[in-house]
Order: C-alpha cells, then sequence, then structure tokens
C-alpha cells in the first residue's frame, strides 16, 4: 500500500512527483511505456520554460524533471494504465503487466493529445518544422513562412501569435467559412501578415529533413496545388486523456476532469487531478507544473487529515479501510 500514486509523467506528474517526495510521501509515478514525459519528448527547444535562459530541449527537460523527483525518493514505473479503481477508500491501478498498486491518495495527470491531421510525414518532421504549438515554437520561425490548419478559435490565435514572427501566415481551412467567433475573426482578417486559403485540405508534408512546403487538395473541386513554406502548425483541437477515469470523475462541457474551484480536487474523495487533463485554456508547460505543485500540496493535506495511525498501517492490515471509513 503506497500514501501516494501519480498517474502520468509529464510536467504535471514529475512536478507533482517532486513536491509530494519532499513531503515524504514516497510518491509511485506510473509513466507510460511508450508516452512517458509528455508532449515535451517530441518537442524540440524549449525557450519559454522559467530557469533556462539559453532555452532547453524538450527531452532534456523532462530528464531533468525526472531526475529531481527521483532524488527526493519518487519511484517510477515505465507501464501503462489499464484499469483505475477509484471509488473506495483504497484506489487500486492495475498496470499492463497485470500488477495491481493500491494508494490512499491518486493524483491523475495524463495531459491532453494534440489532434493530428493523421498524415506520415507530419509525425516524422514534428520538431523539424511541424508543430501543434505557436506559443512554444512561433520564435523559430521569424521572417519565414508558415501555415496553420484549422477554423476556430485557437487557430485563428496561432496564426495571429504567429504573425509576430513569420513574415506571412497562411491558415487553410477546409470550409469556405470559419467557425471562430466574429472577434477573432475580425482580427485576423485585418492583419496583412495573414492570407486565408479556403476550401482547402492539407494532404500532405513536402520535406526531407524539415519542412518545405504542404500539398493541398481542394474540397470542392478536388484539384490539387502546392504551397512553400517553412512551417506548418496544426491547430485542430486537442482531447484531455480522460479514457480511464470516464464514469469514475465528473467532467466539463470541455471535456476536462472537473475540479474543485481553484483546487486540485475532483469529484471522486483522495483522487486529485492535474495539468492538461483539467485545463481547457492555456496548455503550457508552466502551468501544467503549477497545477501539479497544487495536487500535491492538496494530496499532502488530505493525507494529513486521515485518522492518526492510517499512514502507519498502509503497509497492510485489514483495519485500514475501517479506520477511513470511520473518519468520513
Amino acid at each position: 500500500m503506497r500514501q501516494l500514486i501519480i498517474v502520468g509523467s509529464g510536467p504535471a506528474g514529475y512536478t507533482a512527483a517532486i513536491y509530494a517526495a519532499r513531503a515524504n510521501l514516497k510518491p509511485l509515478v506510473i509513466a507510460s511505456s511508450v508516452e512517458f514525459g509528455g508532449e515535451l519528448m517530441k518537442t524540440t527547444e524549449v525557450e519559454n520554460f522559467p530557469g533556462f535562459p539559453d532555452g532547453i530541449m524538450g527531452p532534456d527537460l523532462m530528464m531533468k524533471m525526472q531526475a529531481q523527483a527521483e532524488k527526493f525518493g519518487a519511484e517510477i514505473v515505465y507501464d501503462d494504465v489499464t484499469k483505475l479503481e477509484l471509488d473506495g477508500d483504497v484506489k487500486r491501478v492495475t498496470l499492463g503487466d497485470g500488477t495491481v498498486h493500491e494508494s490512499l491518495a491518486l493524483i491523475y495527470a495524463t495531459g491532453s493529445a494534440y489532434r493530428k491531421l493523421g498524415l506520415d510525414d507530419e509525425t516524422r518532421l514534428s520538431g523539424y518544422g511541424v508543430s501543434w504549438c505557436a506559443t512554444c515554437d512561433g520564435a523559430f520561425f521569424k521572417q519565414k513562412h508558415v501555415a496553420v490548419v484549422g477554423g476556430g478559435d485557437s487557430a485563428l490565435e496561432e496564426a495571429t501569435f504567429l504573425t509576430r514572427f513569420a513574415d506571412k501566415v497562411s491558415l487553410v481551412h477546409r470550409r469556405g467559412e470559419l467557425r471562430a467567433s466574429a472577434a477573432m475573426q475580425e482580427r485576423a482578417k485585418n492583419d496583412p501578415k495573414i492570407e486565408f486559403l479556403w476550401n482547402k485540405e492539407v494532404t500532405s508534408v513536402l520535406g526531407d529533413e524539415k519542412v518545405a512546403g504542404i500539398g493541398l487538395t481542394d474540397t470542392v473541386d478536388g484539384s490539387e496545388s502546392a504551397l512553400d513554406l517553412q512551417g506548418l502548425f496544426v491547430a485542430i483541437g486537442s482531447d484531455p486523456r480522460t479514457h480511464l477515469v470516464h464514469g469514475q470523475l465528473d467532467l466539463t462541457a470541455e471535456g476536462t476532469i472537473w475540479v474543485d474551484g481553484r483546487s486540485s480536487r475532483t469529484s471522486q474523495k483522495g483522487v486529485f487531478a492535474a495539468g492538461d487533463v483539467i485545463d481547457p485554456t492555456y496548455k503550457q508547460a508552466i502551468t501544467a507544473a503549477g497545477s501539479g505543485t497544487a495536487a500535491a500540496l492538496d494530496a499532502e493535506h488530505f493525507l494529513a487529515s486521515l485518522p492518526t495511525g492510517v499512514i502507519a498501517e498502509a503497509e497492510g492490515s485489514g483495519e485500514l479501510v475501517d479506520q477511513i471509513g470511520a473518519s468520513a
């Protein structure tokens, strides 16, 4: 029996692990067998994370976070969670190899996944001109020509932000009208750096070692064309990774996990959530890290509120659940 299990190993998960480990909670971090470290493992240079004025490679940043968590006593397991049981006083986590871990508290920090176009070269050139985050990577495209794919508020926000750096931003949308708010549309349409490519779908990403252009197909007449450019930003949305908690934790209208106000407390006692999985708006490494801090502090306070002797009993006696239940 553990005091705390953390599911997820991105900035939120590892920051929660650092704080929890320093509080002597001996957290177990369940990192994915494939996607450990989160989305930053797919990012090249990160220039906007505080403390690194010269920038740092995404994977390097995550490895430093992991090392810091381990330094203070966090344990990392590289496996995938296949089942969560969160409705009892004891939380149970089943892994792909069949192992079941139990804890008194759990932090869920699985992040979100950017929606992709589904093109082979999109994945191959990720970090080499293909990006899903203008705030993260826009500064690398000074005086370049880039394209943004999408038609909602997020796409127009990305396009408008990129005009700070790029000489030209082509907004590619598969329809003849945008879904974005009127205010966002007006701002983008009045920006001389932004051009609109209506009724176009990106069907290929061109380039050997880095993006050199995109292939387009007209959604009305089926004609094909190519556009020379140096960067492609995909802004067609993202999905929080909540599949493991469906039916167990309350969700918001945006599909993120509901938390109580500014806390990390979910609808289930003893379960906390942090990072992009609760954030439909900002989705930055630094905001995820701050959210992980809150989750660790909330979990620490929760554990401290349990009856005297419960933590000491966490290694095993059958009296454990009874003691917790008696305090509810």
